[in-house]
Parts: structure tokens; sequence; C-alpha cells
């Protein structure tokens, strides 16, 4: 089986997003230059895909993807999904030049020590990050001819770098099967795979020319990125989220969950530190999320000597009262909620909807763009 990660196909404009709480559908067309809107929609659900292999779970998946086209009525099967962060292998490869019909090899080779499973039971997709092979209009001999080229010249300048950047993406093969099995099964032709990162990225970012960090707060993961010249370089995930939050003060505070939903959305993060008890709480659960922010600020700094400049905020929880304020006084850097609207139009009347659950549809729209930009 062979799926690529990062090659594109054409006239593909669903975006689906099989998340551990809700299923969200995002369709855009491209006629006309800017993408435009034609429909979205959004399944709720509890359970986990990835890690749920029972055939009840499935069918449960099938079923609401099901209805979601029915009742989106998108105008295409073509759908394009995303894999979490947590289920998907991803490095950094540091290659010696060389001519590009060897950099396939080589990256398989370097992959066995890297990718924590046997090679023949992931499917393995890799992308150059330093291309020294980008010309479209040169042909392959070309290209390999150029590399060899400029693997002499670099031999002649002492200074020259001699090594090759290569992002490896890495899946279980059975993950991807499931997948394609179950958009099958719910009349989708599953026509691409990529990482959620990718498509976040490609949602929320347009000036790309200084490190960004995102952080997507679902209901039960949250997922850091930081994103490097439009690529995501380093990938973390935690099993913490909004439901996390609501858990804590519900057990806290002896109510029920609705309840401390309520609670959560009404107050969120006070600014100072003279809260109440459901702010220390909401605090005290945030925790783990913010040292796993800091770890990745060190980790990313200590490989590239670069820091971030800025960190974006998405996901169902993102819209958290006053949790950009807090998250930028505790980080020290400048924290923003984020835009997945930003490169699609829409229907002026749908502003304040999409504007309420954009942050839950950014993955979907980031998919949906994939052979948009």
């Amino acid at each position: 089986m062979k799926f690529n990660f990062f090659k594109k196909k054409e006239g593909n404009f669903v975006g689906i997003d099989l998340g551990t709480a809700s299923i969200k559908l995002v369709e855009l067309s491209g006629q006309g230059g800017t993408p435009r809107l034609v429909t979205y929609g959004i399944a709720e659900r509890s359970g986990d895909i990835v890690r749920n292999n029972s055939p009840e779970e499935t069918q449960i998946v099938v079923g609401l993807l099901k209805r979601l086209k029915k009742e989106t009525k998108v105008t295409t099967a073509n759908a394009i999904a995303a894999l979490p962060p947590f289920s998907v292998f991803s490095s950094i490869l540091s290659l010696p030049k060389m001519p590009r019909k060897e950099i396939a090899q080589a990256v398989k080779w370097e992959a066995k020590k890297f990718v924590p499973m046997p090679l023949e039971e992931m499917i393995l997709d890799w992308k150059l990050l330093k291309n020294d092979y980008s010309n479209k209009d040169k042909t392959k001999e070309q290209q390999d001819s150029a590399a060899d080229n400029n693997n002499s010249n670099a031999d002649k300048n002492k200074g020259a770098s001699k090594d090759l950047r290569v992002l490896i993406t890495a899946a279980p093969r059975s993950l991807v099967s499931k997948y394609i099995n179950i958009f099958k099964q719910a009349g989708f032709n599953l026509i691409s795979l990529e990482t959620e990162s990718f498509a976040l990225a490609r949602s929320l970012l347009l000036d790309v020319s200084s490190p960004v960090m995102i952080i997507d707060i679902g209901a039960l993961v949250t997922s850091i990125s930081i994103i490097e010249n439009g690529i995501p370089i380093l990938n973390r995930s935690l099993d913490a989220g909004g439901e996390t939050l609501t858990r804590a003060i519900s057990a806290s505070l002896s109510i029920d969950q609705s309840r401390a939903e309520q609670f959560k959305r009404d107050i969120g993060v006070v600014n100072n530190n003279s809260g109440g008890s459901i702010p220390k709480i909401i605090e005290q659960t945030l925790n783990p999320i913010i040292n796993e922010v800091k770890y990745s600020f060190s980790l990313y700094q200590s490989q590239t000597s670069r820091g971030v400049e800025k960190v974006l905020l998405v996901g169902g929880s993102s819209y958290l009262p006053h949790l950009s304020e807090y998250l930028q006084r505790v980080l020290n850097v400048n924290v923003y909620l984020s835009d997945p609207w930003f490169k699609v139009s829409y229907p002026i009347e749908l502003k304040s909807v999409l504007e309420e659950i954009g942050a839950r549809l950014a993955v979907s729209i980031g998919l949906a763009l994939r052979d948009l930009e």
C-alpha cells in the first residue's frame, strides 16, 4: 500500500476531521480565485477511533459520516482527512548532500533508527526541508545533475552546509487502512491523508518567515506544533483538554459536568492571583499543558538556536475566557486567538456563527484548502 502525506492531487475540496469528541466537515470551492465556503457540519460523538479498534466504534463513525454527508449536502465525495499527532511519528533527519535518486533509500535506512515500529508495518513519506531540487522546470536527470554539481560546489566552499534536512512522516499501515475502509463505507473517496499540524499551519498562517507555535486544545488531547517556513518541525501532544478542565471542576465542586462546563465557559482563567476556587482549579489543570509548551520552547531552541515569536491558540477550548492573556503572562510570549476563516470567503450573514465555531473547524478548513493553494 502506498499513501502520500505530502503529494497533492487536483480537484479535492472536502476536509474531514475525525476528532475524539466530534467529526468536523468543511467543503470549499476554488472557483473565482479565493476559496469559498460551500458547506460545513459537526457531528458530536464520544470515543476514540484511533485507539478503539472495535467493529462497533467503526460503525458509529461510519454512521456519523453518512449523516454528515447527507445533511451538509456536499457536492463531491472526494475527501481529505488528517491523522492526529499522537498516532503519527515524525522526525527531521540530517543527511549528507547526495543525488535525488539516492535520497529515498537513505531516508529509509536512517528511518529504521528512529521509527519505533518495523518499517514494514508503517507507511513512510518524506519531504526535503532544504530543497536543492525544487526547480520544477527541470527534468529528473537535470535535477540529479544539478544536485551532483551542488555537491561539488559545496565541497569547494568551506562555509557551505553539506547537510540536507529531511522531514519524515510515518503512520501505521493498519491505521491508514482503517481510515480508508471507514471513508469507503461512508460513501467518501479518501484521496489523501496528512497530519493535523500541516492542516493547521495551512489554515492559520500567512506569513511563515518566523517560527510560530500552534496550540490546539481539543476535548481530550492538546497538540503542540512549532511551524518553521510553513512546515511543522516539532510536534508533541498530551492527554489533557477541555473535558479535563470540566471534570476537574465537577469533582472539586461536586456538581454535574453540564454545570461544570457552564462555570468553565462563564468564568475562565482569571488574569490575576486573587481568583476564586474555580479559576484556581483551571490554572492547576492547565499546568501540564503549560509545562509541555515550555519544554517544547526549550527543545526547539536547543535544536535550532532560534526562539518562537508568537503562539496561536485553536481548538474548541481555546476560547476559554482570559486564556490567551493568562498564557501570554506565564509564557512571556505573544499569544493570539486564531482565525481559521481568514483565507476563506463566506456569506456575511454566517459571520457570527462561523466565528463561534471556527476554532473547532480549523483542521477541516486546512484540509479543504490543501489543493486550493
